[in-house]
């Protein structure tokens, strides 16, 4: 079973933080949503989120994926926290899978990871994207897959980029079960 984690926090755009874990699960995937603080976290539309554990707890676990949701302040509060940083460049340096959507993409260009890679971004995080990373392809689409890396634009791509994670992690075969499962 694939196992993949989700750090999150204040902010976070709700949307985007339970579609992922709703179609993962779905696909018999083991995902475990984690703020910062182990505490519940109020989103961007004033939804109060129980996490699964304290991000601290659970970092140093084994993962195949981690996913960075988006949402305000939460990508910038992603962006800084040491253990997301640590995550994200341990399962880079382990060659395992990376993905953001909306303007959490922003933390993955700051730490380094978008080098050389295609990405895309909320539409407003374009220009911090290329200054955080200039090297980085920005592409003007729904869902970018480049490697080991996947991001996407924001609320309206969260069940698109969702199938794409399943797609990454099971095969094509899996991801279209489910998208016909919820009839998209």
């Amino acid at each position: 079973m694939a196992r993949v984690l989700i750090p999150f926090t204040e902010g976070v755009e709700e949307i985007e933080l339970v579609a992922v874990i709703d179609l993962l699960r779905r696909a018999d995937v083991e995902v475990c949503a984690a703020s910062l603080d182990g505490n519940p976290v109020v989103g961007r539309s004033n939804i109060t989120i129980e996490p699964n554990a304290a991000l601290v707890d659970v970092m140093a676990d084994d993962w195949d994926m981690v996913v960075l949701p988006g949402g305000l302040p939460n990508a910038f509060l992603l962006r800084d926290d040491a253990n997301v940083k640590a995550v994200v460049d341990r399962l880079h340096a382990e060659r395992k899978s990376i993905a953001a959507i909306c303007a959490a993409p922003m933390a993955l260009a700051a730490y380094g990871i978008t080098e050389g890679k295609r990405v895309t971004s909320y539409p407003t995080c374009q220009q911090e994207m290329e200054e955080f990373q200039p090297s980085s392809v920005y592409v003007d689409e729904g869902v970018v897959e480049d490697d080991f890396l996947i991001t996407s634009r924001g609320p309206g791509t969260a069940i698109e980029f969702s199938l794409r994670l399943i797609a990454k992690l099971y095969g094509k075969e899996k991801s279209e079960e489910i998208r016909k499962s919820i009839v998209a």
